[in-house]
């Protein structure tokens, strides 16, 4: 085609015909630059769907992670109220001097209020891996961009309230390191001593003095209250983030289907 275009600007020139070799010359010009606007054109949209493609997989991964960890939100609220609902019956053998549990009881709240720390453990591998990488800017929907941006402020807050709760179940159980409780009875009662291959003990021990101590209703107090804390300001609305996210997800999955 070239050849053919240059055939006749040679034969223009030759002949003297300026202006219908300008015009010619204009036409291969113009033809040029469109095929160059064709292949930029071609070019874009390559681009732009493997864009696409690869904002989609991504979605498609945090879509799956968050609905992980918003599981594993539910069941930690869960285990907090437990927590929760066991400090109450405590406080209230503490603030009812006249009905007491008995041993085996109290040991059984104890164990369950007190035993375990509660740490929510999000599902971040995807979303680390995107903002080491700097591929948080493949996703289109600003705000979108701008919640898993403060997502990871968002779990420091959790972690910080989260160490709080643990500190002050320590203070509960620190209670019970010293020579007027027991925590082999505690043991032995809720079936740990038979667990960790433990002989029963000979003789029985109570626990139920520590109903009568200030010391531990005040620290029990400070337990519940930091507990309800913890899901009313922080997991409560941590669930609502990610019910947010998973929207915003959803959506642009949707608009890219």
């Amino acid at each position: 085609m070239l050849r053919f275009f240059r055939n006749i600007r040679l034969q223009l020139v030759e002949s003297k015909k300026l202006r219908r070799y300008l015009l010619y010359a204009l036409g291969e010009i113009a033809l040029v630059v469109i095929g160059i606007l064709i292949a930029l054109a071609i070019n874009n949209a390559s681009a732009k769907n493997s864009l696409k493609k690869t904002e989609n997989t991504y979605l498609s991964g945090l879509e799956t992670e968050f609905k992980m960890s918003k599981n594993k939100l539910r069941e930690l609220i869960g285990v907090n109220r437990e927590n929760m609902k066991g400090a109450r019956e405590i406080l209230n053998y503490t603030n009812n001097r006249n009905n007491k549990p008995s041993e085996t009881r109290f040991s059984e709240l104890l164990y369950t209020t007190f035993a375990y720390d509660i740490s929510f453990n999000a599902n971040n591998s995807l979303l680390n891996e995107m903002v080491s990488s700097g591929s948080l800017k493949d996703l289109s929907n600003p705000e979108l961009r701008i919640r898993l941006t403060n997502w990871f402020a968002t779990l420091e807050d959790i972690a910080k309230q989260e160490r709080d709760l643990a500190l002050q179940r320590e203070n509960v159980l620190d209670m019970f390191r010293d020579d007027n409780s027991s925590i082999r009875q505690i043991f032995d009662d809720t079936g740990i001593s038979e667990q960790l291959q433990l002989s029963p003990s000979n003789s029985v021990r109570t626990n139920l003095a520590m109903l009568e101590s200030p010391a531990f209703e005040n620290n029990v107090l400070y337990f519940l209250l930091t507990s309800f804390a913890t899901e009313t300001y922080h997991y409560q609305p941590l669930l609502q983030e990610i019910e947010a996210i998973l929207a915003l997800i959803g959506k642009q999955i949707e608009s890219g289907s």
